[in-house]
């Protein structure tokens, strides 16, 4: 077994294809593909499903990516104590999160980690499904669920407070009692038992959808614009000048918020860094 193409191995498990990885590595793709089977022939395992999608890891190549990415990190730090570089961290982090979590809470923690540590790649997926961490998806995932996996470390890391805005200075009031002609802008229907969703069907039984949509900045820029009343996570909402807080009586739901990571990654100094500074920024 060959360090080179336990490197090949790694770049192709994170890019998802052999073109996309022979592009990163400067090789050609049938080089590419030659050492991949180099690699599987002399561990007696196949290590990636070929699909339509591209390459994804069997479990088999999952034990490999994980002891391949440990190896790829004391590499890093052998070169860097002989040629007597700065003891800096190196690698990639892929980070899976919601659009409005990832834009307004992550972005402003991934920069200052970037600013620390300029040599590991922050590649941030924000997206309405759940990455799996088994299947090695993510390296970090932050959701709304709590984690159920066995082999998932993983903890709540803040609870977000949600309200119910409106444009600003628009002077709309939704009729007291039921919110009778109410417009309203919500989650789309796959996200309809969300508690904010079942919170606002409740308070204005009566009101009318105007727009669905699962990404809150999208939301939020309707209700900018006059479109109707929305409900919003406050970081969000807040921070919007357009767009006002109102009370109907009652605060919506909070919602708690999670972060795991495999624990096959525990050891990985640049995931370790990144979650203390993630922690020591949003935790509540």
């Amino acid at each position: 077994m060959e360090w080179s193409d336990l490197r090949i191995f790694l770049m192709i498990a994170r890019e998802g294809s052999l073109g996309a990885a022979a592009k990163q590595l400067g090789q050609s793709q049938p080089t590419m593909g030659r050492r991949l089977r180099a690699l599987e022939q002399s561990l007696g395992q196949t290590l990636f499903q070929r699909t339509g999608d591209g390459f994804v890891l069997t479990d088999e190549g999952t034990v490999v990516f994980t002891h391949a990415e440990r190896m790829e990190e004391n590499a890093f730090a052998l070169e860097r104590q002989i040629g007597g570089k700065d003891q800096q961290l190196e690698g990639l982090l892929r980070i899976s999160s919601s659009d409005w979590f990832g834009s307004h809470l992550l972005a402003p923690v991934l920069a200052e980690f970037a600013a620390q540590n300029p040599r590991v790649i922050t590649e941030l997926l924000t997206d309405a499904r759940f990455y799996s961490l088994p299947r090695r998806e993510a390296d970090v995932v932050f959701r709304i669920k709590p984690f159920d996996e066995p082999e998932v470390i993983s903890r709540r890391l803040m609870s977000i407070a949600y309200g119910v805005y409106r444009k600003t200075d628009s002077g709309f009031e939704p009729q007291a009692g039921n919110g009778q002609d109410t417009p309203l802008i919500t989650m789309d229907t796959a996200f309809g038992g969300m508690p904010d969703a079942v919170w606002l069907k409740r308070i204005l039984p009566k009101a009318h959808i105007v727009s669905r949509s699962n990404n809150r900045d999208v939301q939020a820029r309707m209700c900018a614009s006059g479109a109707g009343l929305a409900i919003l996570p406050r970081p969000l909402g807040d921070a919007i000048a357009a767009v006002e807080r109102i009370d109907l009586g009652e605060n919506p739901p909070n919602r708690e918020t999670y972060l795991g990571y495999h624990r096959d990654l525990k050891r990985l100094n640049r995931l370790r860094v990144l979650v203390d500074l993630v922690i020591e920024r949003l935790a509540n």
